[in-house]
């Protein structure tokens, strides 16, 4: 893989994992289009980036048909996107039997959906190049479950089977996809509630302590590299422990 012209797609990169990625990836000299779904968010992303490293653009999950064709006419200015690190997700927590049609498909949507239409814009240009490398950030709920999260669960046990079909599509192309699988992850966005259930959640994790951005960061570095070529169809668990397939 010549980095230099290789062009990543990350989908909510304005802050925790998805922007921890995004820097990484820049790094390595790969232009990122990096995602927000609020103007204030792609603000952020570009004084992150230097134009000639990087742009922000805003999509919103919620609506991914609306923004197709300004996908594909990013595509037809910036190039081939050849590297799709799928990271944007939404929460909506409420029991089964509180839980509205609002909550269940909005996260349906933005969890789920949002990676078939991403891919449905993307992929055929991959297999038209003959290199890709599809990563989505999934979580470990997808394989425990959690309660007041049967919305959620749902969208991350969806994504399994989705990157299993794909990877079976496309991998005689060179084209390869995989999930990583995030256990507790602490960011400025979730250090609060974490901190404030630590006693409780250290418990249920071996290794006693909480990863961070930088945890998810090397496994999606590995899984774009010339080293992860044979791998295909998986999922790397990052989560110190606390589930073990």
């Amino acid at each position: 893989m010549n980095k230099k012209n290789n062009i990543a797609l990350v989908t909510g990169a304005s802050r925790g994992i998805g922007k921890n990625i995004a820097l990484a990836l820049i790094k390595l000299g790969i232009y990122v289009i990096g995602t927000a779904k609020t103007k204030d968010g792609t603000n952020k992303i570009n004084k992150m980036f230097d134009e000639k490293k990087g742009i922000g653009i805003k999509i919103d999950f919620l609506n991914i048909k609306k923004y197709k064709e300004k996908i594909k006419k990013i595509i037809a200015k910036i190039g081939i996107i050849d590297i799709l690190i799928h990271n944007a997700g939404i929460i909506h927590d409420n029991l089964l039997i509180k839980m509205n049609i609002k909550e269940w498909n909005d996260v349906i949507n933005v969890n789920l959906s949002s990676i078939f239409y991403l891919s449905k814009i993307i992929v055929p240009n991959m297999l038209k190049k003959k290199f890709g490398r599809i990563i989505i950030i999934n979580s470990v709920t997808g394989y425990l479950g959690q309660i007041g999260q049967t919305n959620y669960a749902a969208s991350k046990s969806g994504l399994i089977g989705f990157m299993r079909s794909l990877a079976l599509e496309i991998a005689s192309r060179n084209i390869t996809v995989n999930l990583i699988a995030p256990g507790y992850i602490i960011t400025d966005m979730t250090k609060k509630i974490l901190l404030s259930k630590k006693r409780k959640i250290m418990k249920r994790i071996p290794t006693k302590n909480f990863g961070t951005p930088s945890d998810i960061t090397h496994a999606v570095l590995f899984l774009i590299s010339i080293k992860s070529s044979y791998i295909t169809g998986q999922t790397i668990h990052v989560n110190g422990g606390m589930y073990m397939p």
